[in-house]
């Protein structure tokens, strides 16, 4: 289950990197290319931006309070270093943002005409 987690909140960056994430809309495929990238920055600015942000502010006391006790699993045999893997929601929450902003320049630079010539 940890590590099921891990791959998870490591992967979600890269995951929107290379486009991999569900697209559950049908008037996007129809829309034009700008129109296409405009849609995706402003998705980005309303929704994924502030989201990661809420996650980073929001467990970094969560995070720092299971670090502190060096966090450990209750199970029997259970995995010894919980708060390593309580560590990277910051963690990943900061991956996204970045992964976020990198997407939204990379959707500017795409509508401006000329650029990457």
């Amino acid at each position: 289950m940890y590590m099921h987690g891990v791959v998870f909140m490591l992967g979600i960056a890269f995951t929107l990197k290379e486009h991999g994430h569900v697209r559950v809309d049908v008037l996007h495929e129809k829309f034009p290319p700008r129109v296409k990238i405009a849609i995706d920055i402003a998705g980005h600015l309303l929704f994924l931006i502030p989201f990661s942000i809420f996650i980073l502010w929001t467990s970094l006391d969560y995070v720092s309070f299971s670090w502190s006790l060096r966090e450990s699993s209750g199970q029997p045999g259970g995995l010894p270093g919980v708060y390593l893997v309580k560590g990277l929601i910051p963690a990943m929450a900061v991956l996204l943002l970045l992964q976020g902003v990198s997407e939204i320049l990379k959707g500017f630079l795409s509508l401006t005409p000329g650029a990457g010539k």
